[in-house]
This record gives structure tokens, sequence and C-alpha cells, in this order.
């Protein structure tokens, strides 16, 4: 088992779903890191030099070894620190829990962006379905609490976005896309993952986030 004395650092920002993984994970996991603030559009020129292919949060360095996207990243600690797993011990289950964090990010992120932040109403319209159909499939493949389970997996962790961030950005943009109505289950581990005590340690301040999608909801409105 690695120790938890190793040097680990995390380099993020507070309104990136993505950095929440890490420190999720980590916090899970029980272990300790530096966290090493970076500011959007003016990212340092370390993060520039341990993520030279994207040159984007986050950013994780074990032992001045840097890894890059979160979901990789995510395996990194949970294969390194072996306590509290998050990835399934079956072959079978682990892979599934891999394509079901890789539907999070192709399928339900990209449209749940779009229609959020998509001006043309007809565009807006077919993002709208895209991300109902996208919440709908997982809200079958939800068996218990959580996707891991009685536990946090991977794949919860994986669906912050959809858990935290999401109902905030709706707020802020007019939404009313995810509901208790229309996806019951989901809505529910939606409540009960951003309520867990160790995950509402990483999540940023929900007034911050509102603010900050409700300025770029308005400048979005402002350009047209």
């Amino acid at each position: 088992m690695a120790s938890n004395q190793e040097d680990v650092k995390v380099y993020g920002m507070m309104a990136s779903p993505f950095v929440s993984r890490v420190e999720i994970a980590l916090k899970l996991k029980g272990v300790e890191y530096k966290y090493e603030v970076e500011k959007s559009g003016n990212f340092s020129d370390t993060l520039k030099k341990y993520n030279p292919v994207y040159k984007k949060v986050p950013v994780f360095v074990h032992n001045d070894k840097p890894i890059s996207e979160s979901l990789v990243i995510l395996e990194y600690i949970d294969e390194t620190w072996k306590q509290n797993p998050i990835l399934p011990s079956d072959p079978y289950k682990r892979a599934l829990a891999r394509f079901w964090t890789k539907f999070i990010d192709d399928k339900c992120l990209s449209a749940a962006r779009k229609a959020a932040f998509t001006i043309d109403e007809k565009e807006r319209e077919k993002s709208i379905e895209e991300t109902e159909e996208a919440f709908q499939l997982l809200e079958n493949e939800l068996k218990g609490k959580f996707f891991g389970g009685e536990d946090i997996g991977i794949v919860d962790i994986a669906a912050i976005f959809i858990a935290f961030w999401f109902p905030i950005v709706q707020e802020a943009t007019r939404l009313n896309l995810f509901t208790s109505e229309k996806f019951p289950k989901l809505y529910k581990w939606s409540q009960d993952l951003s309520n867990h005590p160790i995950v509402k340690e990483k999540l940023p301040p929900r007034e911050s986030l509102l603010a900050y999608f409700k300025g770029r909801y308005e400048s979005l409105i402002a350009s047209k």
C-alpha cells in the first residue's frame, strides 16, 4: 500500500467538476494532498508543463509524476491506494463501471452543456431530448442507493456533474430538465451523493457556482 505521506498535488479550479472527481476520490481513500489553485484562462506554466497535450485541469502529480484526465486519474488513485476501492474487483463489473463512466462523459455531459448553453432554439430542444434520453438510461441502470451499491464508486464520482453541478446550471439557465418527477431514482441519488459527508466537503460553494453560471448565461444571451 502506498504511504499517505507521499508527495501528492492536485492542480485545479473551483468551477470544475472534473477536479472535484479527483478530490472526492482522494478524500474517500484518506490520501493527503496539496491543492494548487489555477485560474481559468490563465493557467500556470507549471500546469502547462505537466499537461502539455490538453493544458487544462485537473492535473494530478504523485511524487513528481504528472497524470491528466480525471477518469485516468481516478483509476490511478484506485490502483495506488488500495483502501476503500472505487472500482469493483470483479472483471465484468469493472468493465461495466468503465463503460458507464465513459457514457457519462461522452453522452451526458456534452448533451447537458448544449442544452443549457445553446442559444438556437432548435439545437437547444434537440440537446434537451438527448440529455433526457441519457439521464433515462442512467435512471434505468441505478439499482441501489449509489451506482456502486451502498458505497460510492467510480460511476458515482464520475457523475458528480449530474448530481451537483447540473441542478445549479439548470437553475441559472432556466431549464426544467432534471426533476424528481422525471427521474425519481436519479434525483434521489443526486441528493444522497451531494449530501454525503465526504463528497459535500469537496464540493464548491453552491451560491458561488450559481452566480458564475448565471453570469455566463446572461453574457451569452446579451451577445445573441
